[in-house]
């Protein structure tokens, strides 16, 4: 099988980028002795990806219940489930605890952190500390964190954080900048903590541009990323890897052309491509992806999407497109890789080449 049996749209993930960027990642987390990769597998939601990026099924990352079961039953059991918890959710955790896993929640709410102390199931529980993002997460010195640390009692496995607000930097000087201040608030949480003499196991943190750049990781336990794995057209600009480094693209037709227009059409539109427009931000604006030819080559200049609707992607270019016939295969770089293979359900791989390798699904939903 290769790149013209597959049905379009569809995901094509390149096998010797995704080994690469795997191997950059854990190099930069090796420079800091004790330090261990949480690999986020939200991104890639592939257990084929997990055997090659946690080969020893080591401890990872989840954002839905629907992943914590699909790798627990594979032999993943040491999760964090990094989204906020809901009472409501606790049984299916302890569920999955019972079963033999490991899955550690968080939360930043007192009254959640008393309902997990009083359910009768096994379940741990990180208390999520705003390092400078504003999103979820109490800041390292309210003293709500003393109290939800008590409340959860024995059942206290940590702190987390996350630096999301790195992706406003645009050099290794703002990454690692961010990267410092991230170590400083979780590590300032975890020793408040033990000095109220409760436990903190988990000092966990991170970002993929972080991840890469920090400068000290002392006192920190875990760092978690996952876009790296992929790559897309905004991390490329953070400097997380480089443009060429995208291992995953979506494969699309022309279905439609205009030589008065200068346009191409795909049937690669928003629900293939995602309408995630990151890149309006950063210094390159890619629309809504970068279009490659049929092996992945950036043969085209700088042919992006500009319009994207649910099923149609209209290509343009500054310079003439070429003359290209209906039913021509084209791949486009994703602005945000989550977001694109979100609407997929598995990747097709590819080693380089046009030939299809492999076969991987993806665990999709919640």
């Amino acid at each position: 099988m290769t790149l013209d049996d597959l049905p379009t749209p569809c995901l094509v993930l390149d096998l010797g980028l995704l080994k690469r960027n795997l191997a950059a990642m854990q190099a930069a987390v090796d420079r800091h002795p004790g330090l261990v990769l949480r690999p986020h597998l939200k991104t890639a939601k592939s257990r084929e990806v997990a055997r090659l990026a946690s080969p020893d099924f080591g401890p990872v990352t989840v954002s839905t219940l629907a992943e914590a079961r699909y790798f627990a039953e594979a032999g993943w059991r040491d999760q964090i489930y990094a989204v906020g918890i809901t009472p409501a959710k606790l049984d299916a955790v302890a569920a999955l605890n019972e079963a033999g896993a490991a899955v550690k929640v968080i939360t930043d709410d007192l009254d959640v952190a008393r309902a997990i102390a009083l359910h009768p199931g096994p379940i741990e529980a990180l208390i999520e500390v705003d390092v400078g993002e504003g999103r979820g997460g109490i800041p390292p010195e309210d003293p709500l964190l003393e109290a939800i640390g008590a409340a959860l009692g024995p059942r206290l496995a940590g702190v987390l954080s996350h630096s999301g607000h790195s992706y406003n930097g645009r050099s290794p000087e703002d990454m690692a900048a961010v990267a410092e201040a991230e170590r400083a608030g979780i590590t300032t949480a975890a020793a408040r903590l033990r000095a109220a003499g409760l436990p903190v196991r988990i000092v966990s943190l991170g970002s993929s541009p972080t991840a890469l750049y920090a400068r000290r990781m002392d006192g920190v336990t875990d760092v978690r990323a996952g876009v790296y794995m992929f790559g897309d057209l905004f991390q490329a600009q953070l400097g997380t890897h480089a443009t060429e480094d995208i291992a995953l693209t979506v494969l699309g037709s022309v279905i439609g052309r205009s030589a008065a227009r200068n346009t191409l059409l795909l049937d690669a539109g928003a629900l293939a491509l995602s309408k995630d427009r990151s890149t309006a931000a950063a210094p390159v604006d890619y629309g809504f992806g970068l279009v490659l030819d049929r092996l992945g080559r950036p043969s085209l200049g700088r042919a992006i999407i500009t319009r994207a609707y649910q099923e149609h992607g209209e290509v343009q270019n500054g310079a003439p497109l070429p003359a290209l016939p209906v039913g021509a295969r084209l791949r486009v770089a994703p602005n945000h890789c989550c977001l694109t293979a979100a609407a997929h359900d598995r990747y097709y791989v590819v080693d380089g080449g046009e030939e299809v390798i492999a076969v991987w699904d993806r665990v999709n939903g919640w």
